[in-house]
């Protein structure tokens, strides 16, 4: 069952914000748009959508989920280029998760580019 409140951060709820991103309906306009809607689909183990979304030339088989951790809450704490009219971005965030109950955390600068037009991750910045 997916969350009520989207795990993005944005104060929307999940199925009006990243879920129209998950379930298709929409594609990310921004980097940082791409970069929350895929926090989100690790909070809510959709594979597909993190797949679907990385550049090819580094997308793995498999994300290999673990189903121990718990994704909570996500900071983005700055970013570069990555809107509407960029085609290459970067965002610097941090995310907080639960690791069998432990609080835990990660930040990472993720870049992303356009590739047939739409955002996608294309690995660490």
């Amino acid at each position: 069952m997916p969350p009520r409140t989207c795990l993005c951060g944005l104060p929307a709820p999940y199925q009006d914000c990243c879920g129209r991103l998950h379930r298709g309906e929409a594609a990310a306009t921004t980097a940082e748009q791409l970069m929350r809607s895929r926090f989100s689909a690790f909070g809510v183990g959709d594979e597909a959508y993190l797949l679907r979304t990385w550049h090819p030339s580094a997308r793995p088989a498999t994300v290999g989920l673990d189903r121990r951790v718990k994704w909570v809450r996500l900071e983005v704490l700055e970013t570069s280029g990555g809107s509407v009219v960029h085609t290459e971005g970067t965002v610097r965030f941090r995310a907080h998760y639960l690791d069998r109950g432990r609080p835990g955390e990660m930040e990472e600068n993720s870049r992303f580019v356009r590739h047939e037009g739409r955002w996608v991750y294309a690995g660490v910045a």
